[in-house]
């Protein structure tokens, strides 16, 4: 005969791994989205040679995070014309279950290469590159405001006496990469408020 206390204890254990994971299945599932890239442009104020560099790795950068990104739908190949047929478009969205898309525009607003000497190692020296963006996403269809997003990223690479090529594509790359995800960050808190009703 198993003892009292010892009975009680493995009652307690089970309720909670029941509670456990009753809650962990009440959890609601994450909304999925749809994302559409409508252009990546650079403030005026960015200068043209740093825009020249960062501009094409950013929009690579957001690309590949609208396609990979677990919360984006991608392909929804098949869609009605948003403009043409909006209704359509939404049922559309519903039955792939997608709860809103957007139509993003990405700007670039900074973008900068340094090369700061370290005096503690004569034969170095510091690559840092800063990355600006901001996202807006206006709902398909309609076209109304859905969400903003900033981010930024500094990124700092110690290099020889000579720059390689490879040196600075690579502290681009990081710096956009990272100043994208942050601005991904944004938005996502900003889509999982709920929406106020009217």
């Amino acid at each position: 005969m198993v003892p009292m206390p010892r009975v009680l204890a493995l009652l307690s254990l089970v309720t909670l791994a029941l509670a456990t994971s009753s809650t962990a299945q009440a959890a609601p599932k994450p909304k999925k989205y749809h994302f559409d890239l409508a252009a990546v442009t650079a403030k005026p104020e960015v200068k043209a040679d740093t825009a020249k560099a960062a501009t094409p790795r950013v929009e690579a950068t957001v690309k590949k995070t609208f396609e990979s990104h677990p919360q984006l739908v991608a392909n929804i190949e098949g869609a009605p014309d948003p403009i043409a047929k909006p209704d359509a478009y939404r049922k559309f969205l519903t039955k792939k279950g997608i709860t809103s898309a957007f139509l993003v525009t990405v700007e670039l607003t900074e973008a900068s290469i340094e090369i700061e000497p370290m005096e503690s190692k004569p034969n170095t020296q510091r690559l840092v590159v800063r990355v600006g963006v901001h996202l807006l996403g206006e709902t398909i269809p309609g076209r109304t405001m859905g969400f903003t997003g900033d981010g930024q990223a500094t990124i700092k690479l110690e290099v020889g006496k000579k720059i390689r090529d490879r040196d600075k594509e690579y502290t681009w790359d990081q710096a956009a990469e990272a100043a994208v995800a942050d601005a991904m960050t944004t938005v996502f808190k900003q889509l999982a408020v709920p929406a106020k009703k009217q």
